[in-house]
């Protein structure tokens, strides 16, 4: 069971750190709106992997037929993304002032995390064949694996949001505006990476 916890605790905190279109989302919904509101990206996987999980497991026992849905996901994921950066190119320069437009973090979380494909790539290759023996040999050892992945996952990327709230006030002006055109640019990237693993995964 400890090796599970440590399994967990490992996968987490490489998840919660690893550079991606959540982690790029919490920082800019943190600069936009507030530490809050980056927190709630945070906890995004917390609603959006529940589904995810299911789909995978699904997936592993239908192996042959989860390329071409993870193909359209990752596609439409892709357009989504070029939708986010185009808002962060748009974003006017920082007054000090919380913008007064709904930020809705927390949805735009669940559906970045719900069109990315690299939960499911993760939950499929790695994360389903150490839950499916872990809880069939003992279900407590399911437990701690996820509450040690989920833990680290989100506190990681709260810790990031709380981070970079801490640095808001000094990002006014014309600074506020570059990162979040740097913060865009990333995200094309990431655009550019879903729409290829898309066409990959498509044609297969």
């Amino acid at each position: 069971m400890i090796e599970l916890l440590i399994a967990g605790i490992t996968l987490g905190l490489y998840a919660g750190l690893s550079p991606g279109p959540l982690l790029i989302l919490v920082i800019s919904q943190t600069l936009k709106h507030g530490y809050l509101e980056g927190a709630k990206v945070a906890l995004a996987p917390m609603i959006s992997d529940i589904p995810i999980v299911a789909i995978c497991l699904l997936f592993l026992s239908l192996i042959s037929a989860y390329s071409q849905v993870l193909g359209i996901i990752s596609v439409i994921g892709g357009f989504y993304l070029i939708y986010m950066a185009c808002e962060c190119f748009k974003a006017p320069e920082m007054s000090g002032n919380l913008q007064l437009e709904r930020p809705q973090s927390l949805r735009k979380g669940v559906i970045i995390n719900l069109l990315n494909p690299s939960p499911y790539l993760f939950w499929i290759t790695i994360g389903g064949p150490i839950i499916v023996p872990a809880y069939q040999e003992n279900p407590l050892s399911l437990l701690l694996f996820i509450i040690g992945f989920y833990g680290l996952l989100v506190g990681s990327k709260i810790a990031i949001a709380y981070a970079t709230g801490k640095s808001r006030d000094f990002i006014t002006g014309k600074t506020y505006s570059y990162i979040m055109r740097v913060l865009g640019g990333i995200l094309i990237i990431f655009a550019i990476y879903f729409l290829n693993q898309g066409i990959l995964l498509l044609i297969k």
